[in-house]
């Protein structure tokens, strides 16, 4: 049996609890979140995910969605590529 460590970390309490509930609907803890994420991390070698930051007009379109602005809605996928002119 391997030897445990623990892993201590100041995150903002309104992340926290959001988190936690999210992986409480997933049926893990905290610790076993992290877990994942570290080997994760071990297995790619890095950051398991793309870190970007994104530029001007993606921040835009981001605040956009949010506030329910600016959206487009289609029918199908066809209307969505015919709006697209894909």
């Amino acid at each position: 049996m391997s030897k445990s460590v623990t892993v201590s970390a100041r995150i903002d309490v309104r992340l926290k609890d959001e988190v936690d509930s999210i992986f409480k609907s997933m049926g893990l803890s905290a610790s076993e979140a992290i877990t994942m994420f570290y080997n994760m991390v071990r297995s790619k070698k890095g950051l398991p995910f793309d870190e970007r930051v994104p530029n001007k007009e993606t921040v835009q379109v981001f605040n956009d969605t949010d506030a329910g602005k600016n959206l487009n809605y289609c029918e199908s996928f066809d209307q969505m590529f015919e709006e697209l002119d894909i």
